[in-house]
């Protein structure tokens, strides 16, 4: 069964920071990297648990897919996945509430 995905206000923030960040250097690139994030979100409708637990929630609902040097963080709910955020692999992660 598939479920919905959310975007966070604060996630798509964070994909249009990374965006802009790289298409100082490269339009093509920002585009190419930010399409991909987003496909690789797209993939958990399908396979929610594909990623893995966040190590410094350690909860089993809030996971994190690694591509590249970002960390997509999403919660799985209900009915639904949220992406509560899109961080370069070096920043420190704000504990999510």
């Amino acid at each position: 069964m598939d479920l919905e995905l959310e975007w966070s206000p604060d996630a798509l923030s964070d994909l249009n920071d990374i965006g802009s960040y790289i298409e100082k250097d490269s339009p093509y690139y920002a585009k190419f990297t930010i399409e991909t994030l987003f496909g690789k979100a797209n993939n958990l409708v399908t396979f929610p648990y594909s990623g893995r637990v966040v190590p410094e929630i350690n909860h089993e609902a809030v996971r994190e897919l690694i591509h590249g040097m970002y960390r997509i963080i999403y919660r799985i709910k209900q009915n639904k996945i949220e992406i509560v955020g899109v961080i370069h692999s070096k920043r420190m992660l704000d504990l999510i509430s």
